[in-house]
């Protein structure tokens, strides 16, 4: 269970970060006289807050993030609380919509799930044992037993998240794509590729019972997945950025630049 400080029902505060928890009590009194444009959500805290607090409202709203994390690729940078609260109450931001992943998961037990995804949906293997995928993009087969620790399926927004560090190449994220990255493929040495943003991925975990396999949602686990379809969905979640926010030199200088 993640914990949260509702300050108002529009000001979420990761209490667990002592930074998001000293700027979340210093945004309270700034912000006392502020009346927010409806379905707006400002989240004070890092990327994994900012995902759970998304899910946790069923990507309804608009949601604009400030970081008191490390990375904080979602969200806006703060040079000062103060000023991230003038520009809060003088409406200096605007919203942008991103699409969601939507997934169809089936489930060794015979339940099915559908679910959705800011940043990503991976599958990994339980056990020590290396998962068998295989992987399927519009009937075409790609691969029948890919062998490997998993296989990553992400937005272009989450591509700087868990796709880059298993070796995908980071995409600007205003641009509407898949990113498949698999995880530590052995056999075939399947490499990391991009897709349009109209294909359908499908994955059916081979004797799952021997070798078992999870799908882990933005955080979220499935287990004894057997089967996955994914894509992107007409959802979008609305983001909320500052006016001077670069996407191109946020991408270069916390991704790109070493």
């Amino acid at each position: 269970m993640w914990q949260r400080s509702v300050v108002s029902d529009w000001l979420l505060v990761d209490e667990q970060n002592p930074v998001a928890a000293q700027a979340g009590r210093g945004l309270r009194v700034l912000l006392a006289d502020f009346v927010p444009a409806d379905g707006l959500t400002v989240v004070v805290g890092g990327d994994g807050f900012l995902l759970r607090s998304v899910a946790a409202r069923k990507f309804e709203g608009e949601f604009l993030g400030l970081n008191a994390g490390n990375l904080g690729f979602l969200h806006n940078d703060v040079s000062s609380w103060e000023a991230a609260a003038a520009a809060l109450m003088a409406g200096d931001y605007r919203v942008l919509p991103f699409p969601l992943l939507e997934a169809k998961v089936s489930l060794a037990d015979g339940g099915e799930r559908t679910v959705w995804a800011m940043n990503e949906l991976y599958l990994e293997r339980s056990t020590g044992q290396a998962a068998r995928l295989s992987l399927t993009i519009d009937d075409i087969e790609v691969v029948d037993s890919l062998v490997c620790d998993g296989l990553i399926v992400a937005t272009a927004l989450g591509s700087t998240a868990y796709s880059f560090s298993a070796g995908g190449a980071p995409a600007h994220p205003l641009l509407h794509l898949l990113k498949i990255t698999p995880i530590c493929p052995h056999r075939p040495r399947l490499t990391p590729f991009d897709l349009p943003p109209t294909a359908r991925v499908r994955v059916r975990v081979e004797v799952g019972e021997y070798r078992p396999v999870r799908a882990v949602v933005d955080g979220d686990a499935l287990a004894d997945v057997c089967d996955v379809s994914v894509g992107l969905s007409d959802r979008r979640v609305r983001l909320g950025y500052f006016f001077d926010h670069d996407f191109t030199g946020h991408l270069l200088r916390k991704i790109v630049i070493p």
